[in-house]
């Protein structure tokens, strides 16, 4: 019997392996099916919330860096929180005014999808209010002077222990080193990252553009550190300090030019239309004027109505692969077997000869013309827009690229929509929010004070201007 039943014990142990085996088995293969991640959505595209839906954004920023980082943060769906000190207000508000006691452009296009709360961070109770949204809120970002958050007594360590999962995301002018306290504004930026000493004609001085690759720049550098450290969060369960420096902003969209410094070593940068005009290179990239960046040939060509239009230009690259179909657009079929033009090297020393050439056609034309006739053939080229012309331009419109919003105080405005367009997650752009438009909302509906606690913290002052202050805005 007692064999009998060791045997009957036997079997059933075996058995029970092979079903654990068979359950190990099928664990591996679920999870290498799903990687973790929920099954597709079955609803419609576009239906499904946004890419940022329920992130919180604690928005310390002002100016122009660190709102462009945050208005693309809520353009994607983040709740974005915008600080701001009572009676004041983000700087900009009251900067560039075009309409009397109205908020400004410069603030209304950096800060639309947002809520605005006033807090005095010097105030007991207003500080109380700032641990709260800390300990509420997903990212704090910030582009405040070198030091200040940690005067506000908000350093990482007590950050971080409010909030473990707090990711706190900061716009500076210069990384670590001999300069990162100073401050840097845009076209600082542009000159200490390079842009500047690049840019211009080389008979002139030093040019900054109109770009803002300083401070704008900056800020979509910073909201891509920030999706990243968000998406890091979800497997480490912490947070971490982001830091995007105004410099390495822009020396990272001039790295161009970084090439071609490494390249000079090696002899003369023969796409720069100084080589084909036997001016000697010196130890630095120099200024290049219109030449394409890309190693192809380009200039900008004036266009009809040049005399009168000072935007009637055209950028025009002349790329190897489609050089005889230049050749027969601009009458010069003759090019195309001729051994001083056939081939781009023999071209190289001609490129002032064959721009001019090219420009006495396209003067002939208006830039849309032009622009017609080329891309039919593949030829690269691009019409130089105004700003009037992009304003008005309805396909711009159509792609949310360029929104019309309107504002309870300024009326209707422009203001440039999402630059990122993507099928599952739409973009509505709404008006910027007036100063402290939504303290009350966010104080009770956010993080649960009640209509007595509401009370208790308007009595301290924490949510008003300081009488010096007072005094000095009126």
């Amino acid at each position: 019997m007692a064999k009998k039943k060791a045997k009957k014990t036997k079997a059933k142990s075996k058995a029970a392996s092979k079903k654990v085996v068979k359950l190990k088995s099928k664990k591996p293969a679920a999870k290498a099916a799903s990687n973790g991640l929920p099954k597709p959505s079955t609803k419609p595209f576009g239906q499904v919330g946004k890419a940022l839906d329920g992130v919180k954004i604690l928005d310390f920023t002002h100016v122009q860096s660190g709102p462009t980082c945050t208005q693309l943060l809520a353009y994607m769906g983040a709740d974005c929180i915008k600080v701001e000190r009572p009676g004041v207000g983000d700087i900009t508000r009251g900067q560039l005014r075009d309409v009397k006691g109205a908020d400004s452009l410069y603030f209304t296009m950096l800060n639309g999808n947002k809520r605005s709360i006033t807090i005095d961070s010097k105030n007991p109770k207003g500080k109380e209010i700032l641990e709260r949204l800390i300990k509420h809120c997903d990212v704090l970002v910030e582009n405040f002077a070198p030091g200040a958050l940690d005067r506000m007594g908000l350093t990482w360590e007590h950050i971080h222990k409010l909030n473990p999962r707090m990711i706190v995301a900061s716009v500076k002018g210069f990384g670590p080193g001999p300069y990162e306290d100073c401050k840097v504004y845009e076209n600082v930026a542009q000159c200490a990252g390079g842009s500047a000493s690049t840019t211009g004609f080389r008979d002139g001085p030093p040019l900054v553009t109109g770009a803002q690759i300083g401070d704008s720049g900056t800020g979509v550098h910073l909201a891509f550190g920030i999706c990243a450290a968000l998406y890091q969060r979800t497997r480490t369960g912490r947070g971490q300090k982001v830091l995007c420096a105004m410099q390495d902003g822009v020396l990272n969209l001039a790295r161009v030019k970084l090439r071609d410094q490494q390249r000079l070593k090696h002899g003369p940068l023969t796409e720069y239309s100084q080589y084909c005009e036997n001016i000697p290179f010196g130890e630095a990239v120099p200024r290049a004027g219109n030449d394409s960046g890309g190693g192809q040939p380009g200039w900008i060509l004036k266009c009809k109505g040049w005399e009168t239009d000072p935007d009637a230009y055209i950028y025009f690259i002349t790329q190897a692969p489609v050089w005889e179909a230049i050749c027969d657009l601009i009458g010069k079929p003759e090019w195309k077997t001729d051994p001083d033009y056939t081939k781009p090297p023999a071209r190289l020393p001609r490129h002032k000869h064959i721009f001019n050439t090219i420009e006495q056609w396209t003067m002939t034309k208006t830039k849309f013309e032009v622009m017609d006739i080329c891309n039919k053939v593949d030829i690269p080229v691009g019409p130089i827009l105004s700003m009037k012309e992009i304003a008005e331009e309805q396909s711009l419109r159509a792609t949310g690229t360029v929104v019309e919003v309107d504002h309870p105080t300024r009326g209707k405005y422009l203001t440039v929509g999402n630059p990122v367009k993507m099928s599952d997650s739409i973009t509505e752009v709404k008006r910027s929010p007036l100063l402290g438009e939504h303290t009350e909302e966010i104080l009770s509906k956010v993080l649960g004070y009640t209509a007595k606690d509401i009370e208790v913290i308007k009595a301290s002052g924490a949510l008003t201007a300081p009488e010096k202050e007072k005094a000095a805005a009126a």
